[in-house]
C-alpha cells in the first residue's frame, strides 16, 4: 500500500520543497493519506491477475499510483507529459511520494489507469465527500445540481467518412491475416484507394447545393457503397476461413494472433453494416433518424446531444450530471448510458444529497430545464425548504412574483456559478472531451476529473480556514 522505508533522497527532497508547494498540496496530501482510500487503490491493483498478490516482482505501491493518477487529471496531463514533468519536478516527486526512486514510464501508468476502474474512481469520490463533511468543508445546506456534455474523442461523422474508416480496418486486418496465413484461401482484393476516391468525390460534392451535384453525390454514394459492401464480404470469408482452418498459422503463437484478428473482423463487420443500412434510408429514402444510428466505428455508444448551444449546436459524446453543494465540492457524478430529461434528475439528486450528507439540503437551485410542479412538491415532501428552479412558462401571477423574491433571485445568482464551475472542470481537468475509450473509459475520465477538483477544492478551502 505504502513504500515500507524512505531513502536519505527522499528526506532531502521533502526538506527541500516544504516551502514551494501549492497552497492546496498540503492538506490534499492528508487527505490523500486516507487509509480507505489506499486500499481501494491497493485492492484494485491485487485483481489485476490471480496471482497478483503472491508472485511476481514488487509492484509500484497503491499510494503511488493513487497520487500519479489525481496528478494527471489536476494538471490535465497526458500519461508521457506526466512521467516528463514528474521526473524533472521535485515538487511532484515529493507530491506523487516517488521521491528518489526512477519514475514509472508513460506505459505503466496507463495499465495502472485501466486496473483502476470506474467503480474503484465512485469509491475514492464518495470517500472523499464524506472526509470533506468531517472536516467542515461542506455541510449540505445548499445544493444545486446542472448537467453537460463530455465529447467522445472522435472526428465529425459523416457517413462517407464512417464507410471509410470501416473500409480501412477491414483491410488493414486482412493484410495482418495475409502476412500470417500466406496465400491461402480468399485472396485479399485491397479497394482502400478506391474507396478513399470517392469519399473525397462526395466532400466536393456535398459542398454544392446545385442539383446537378445532388445527383452526383447520390451516384458517388452508391459506388462507395458498392465497394464497402465487397470488402465486407471479404471480411466474412476470411473469418469463415480462419474458423474452419483453411487460413492458418505455423506456430501456436501465430494462430492465436490469427483468432484475435478474426475476432475484430467480428465485431468490426456488424457495425458497418449498421453504418450502410443507416446511409441507404439517408441517401435514398431521406431517414435521418435510423435505428441504432451509429457516429463512430471505434466508438459505437456515442450519442448527438442537443443542448441549445448557438455555437455548437450538435455535440458528440455522453451526458454528464454534476451536483455541488458549498465550497464548490461536487457531492455526485454521473455519466449517462443514454440521455435522460434534465427533470427526471432532480428528486434522484436530492436523495443523493441526503445519503452522502446526511441531510436534506435547505436551498436546492437548478435551471428551468429541471422544473415540473410535480418536482417542486416531492422536493419539499422531502424537507427542502426552499425550491430554486424558475418556471419561465408560468402565465400565473402568483408564481411570477415568488420568482422575483429576493432569496429565489438569490439563490439563481449561486445557480449560475454552477456554469462556471463546469467550465472550470473542462478547461482544468479535461472533461470537455474524454480521452479514454469506451463507456468504462468514459466513466474512468469523469470521475477522476471531479476527484482531481474536489481534491484542490477541499485543500483552497483548508487552507483558508487555516490561514492568520
Amino acid at each position: 500500500m505504502r513504500r515500507a522505508q524512505l531513502s536519505f533522497g527522499d528526506g532531502l527532497i521533502t526538506e527541500e520543497v516544504s516551502d514551494l508547494r501549492e497552497d492546496w498540496m498540503t492538506h490534499a496530501d492528508q487527505v490523500l493519506a486516507d487509509e480507505q482510500i489506499v486500499a481501494a487503490v491497493y485492492e484494485a491493483l491485487a485483481k489485476r491477475h490471480p496471482k497478483s498478490r503472491s508472485r511476481g516482482r514488487p509492484g509500484a505501491p497503491a499510494e503511488v499510483v493513487l497520487r500519479l493518477l489525481i496528478l494527471k487529471h489536476i494538471r490535465n496531463w497526458s500519461y508521457g507529459v506526466l512521467e516528463r514533468e514528474v521526473r524533472a519536478n521535485l515538487v511532484y516527486r515529493d507530491f506523487t511520494r516517488v521521491g528518489a526512486a526512477k519514475t514509472p514510464d508513460a506505459k505503466t501508468m496507463g495499465r495502472w489507469g485501466v486496473a483502476v476502474g470506474p467503480d474503484v474512481v465512485k469509491q475514492i469520490h464518495e470517500r472523499l465527500v464524506k472526509l470533506a463533511r468531517d472536516k467542515g468543508v461542506t455541510e449540505g445546506h445548499r445544493m444545486r445540481v446542472d448537467t453537460t456534455v463530455v465529447e467522445t474523442n472522435i472526428h465529425y461523422p459523416t457517413d462517407s467518412s464512417l464507410l471509410g474508416d470501416g473500409v480501412r480496418v477491414l483491410i488493414r486486418t486482412m493484410k495482418k491475416i495475409t502476412t500470417i496465413a500466406g496465400e491461402v484461401g480468399a485472396a485479399l482484393s485491397d479497394r482502400s484507394r478506391t474507396v478513399r476516391l470517392r469519399v473525397l468525390e462526395i466532400a466536393r460534392a456535398a459542398r454544392s447545393k446545385a442539383k446537378q451535384s445532388r445527383e452526383k453525390l447520390t451516384r458517388a454514394y452508391g459506388k462507395l457503397l458498392s465497394s464497402t459492401s465487397r470488402v465486407v464480404g471479404q471480411a466474412k470469408r476470411f473469418s469463415k476461413e480462419i474458423a474452419e482452418r483453411v487460413k492458418r498459422a505455423s506456430s501456436a503463437r501465430k494462430q492465436l494472433m490469427l483468432e484475435g484478428l478474426r475476432q475484430e473482423l467480428d465485431a468490426m463487420v456488424p457495425l458497418i453494416k449498421q453504418v450502410m443500412k443507416q446511409t441507404r434510408a439517408r441517401i435514398f429514402r431521406g431517414d435521418t433518424r435510423s435505428e441504432g444510428k451509429i457516429l463512430s466505428l471505434f466508438e459505437p455508444s456515442t450519442e448527438v446531444i442537443r443542448k441549445g448551444k448557438a455555437g455548437k449546436p450538435n455535440e458528440f459524446g455522453k451526458m454528464v450530471k454534476l451536483q455541488e453543494a458549498e465550497n464548490q465540492i461536487v457531492i455526485d457524478y454521473e455519466v449517462y448510458a443514454q440521455r435522460p430529461h434534465d427533470s427526471e434528475l432532480l428528486i434522484a439528486a436530492i436523495e443523493t444529497h441526503q445519503t452522502m450528507l446526511g441531510r436534506a439540503p435547505r436551498l436546492v437551485a437548478a435551471d428551468a430545464a429541471f422544473y415540473s410542479a410535480k418536482n417542486e412538491a416531492a422536493a419539499k415532501a422531502k424537507g427542502v425548504k426552499r425550491v430554486c428552479i424558475p418556471n419561465r412558462s408560468t402565465k400565473s401571477i402568483e408564481r411570477r412574483c415568488e420568482q422575483k423574491k429576493r432569496w429565489f433571485r438569490n439563490g439563481q445568482k449561486w445557480r449560475t456559478g454552477c456554469e462556471g464551475r463546469i467550465s472550470v472542470a473542462k478547461r482544468r481537468h479535461g472533461l470537455n472531451r474524454c480521452r479514454y475509450k469506451g463507456e468504462a473509459g468514459m466513466k474512468r475520465w469523469v470521475g477522476l476529473g471531479v476527484v482531481a477538483d474536489n481534491i484542490v477544492n477541499i485543500g483552497r478551502a483548508m487552507e483558508k480556514r487555516t490561514a492568520p
